[in-house]
């Protein structure tokens, strides 16, 4: 599918939008949220095209960012594996459910239910200051493996299904539950993340609702902000990271408000 079909003179809308993936990538590199910026856009300045076409595309261009940042983090951060491939693995499975129901159910409806998660996130978040400054693992064995199946498997799910806030929970996920550093934690998340949004890939585009031409352009300057972001969360380490994710989830919550008083 191509852009030509919806906007004849693409350059102006298109230097927007690898404006807008370029910050994208930045953001969702270190704390994910990506998606509050870059899914706003497209639906603003492509006003023509249809929802789903809108949402394939974003997910093809924020792939490309995903996996750059994921490769940089893997290239300087120790990855913990042993809770990191089980949750990619269930992630996989279930964001690919979660595409498939989507379809039968409308996702607007949990709104209010992650607006609610996220309140709680960020004052778990500002109320321990501590949290996420160190890396202390603290699960092992079955305990581990049975907690990161788990984390791939909701978080999966919600990606495929609904989205908005995925990299921000995996994040606090891996934190509040593994014990990670917000360094550790977003290393982990990306690459769970890179297996979610593969999955959606794989949905959107055998249903033919890529505009490939637009999200490949995009991706390009969606992979520059990511590795410009991931140097960043590396080079600073996790009181970075930690403002920075406060900042997003911040953002979301104002977010969805704006989404329920508007609906």
């Amino acid at each position: 599918m191509s852009l030509l079909e919806y906007l004849p003179d693409l350059t102006p809308q298109l230097l927007a939008l690898c404006a807008f993936a370029l910050l994208a990538g930045f953001i969702d590199s270190v704390v994910g949220g990506g998606g509050l910026i870059q899914v706003p856009a497209l639906f603003v300045l492509m006003p023509g095209v249809p929802p789903a076409t809108l949402l394939g595309t974003n997910k093809l261009c924020s792939i490309w960012g995903t996996s750059a940042a994921a490769w940089q983090y893997l290239r300087r951060v120790p990855v913990q594996w042993r809770a990191t491939l089980p949750a990619c693995a269930l992630a996989f499975a279930c964001s690919l459910l979660g595409a498939r129901v989507v379809t039968l159910a409308p996702p607007e409806q949990l709104r209010p239910v992650v607006l609610a998660l996220l309140l709680a996130v960020l004052a778990y978040t500002l109320w321990k200051k501590d949290l996420g400054v160190l890396h202390a693992p603290r699960l092992a064995g079955r305990r581990e493996l049975a907690a990161a199946c788990a984390l791939g498997g909701i978080m999966g799910f919600y990606d495929g299904f609904f989205g908005p806030g995925t990299g921000s929970f995996l994040i606090f996920a891996f934190v509040g539950l593994f014990g990670f550093s917000f360094l550790a934690a977003s290393a982990s998340a990306k690459l769970v993340n890179v297996v979610t949004n593969g999955a959606a890939v794989l949905w959107f585009g055998s249903t033919g609702h890529i505009l490939y031409d637009v999200a490949l352009t995009m991706a390009v300057f969606n992979v520059a902000g990511s590795v410009i972001g991931a140097r960043m969360a590396i080079r600073h380490g996790a009181g970075f990271v930690r403002t920075l994710y406060i900042a997003v989830v911040g953002a979301l919550i104002l977010k969805f408000c704006w989404d329920l008083l508007q609906g």
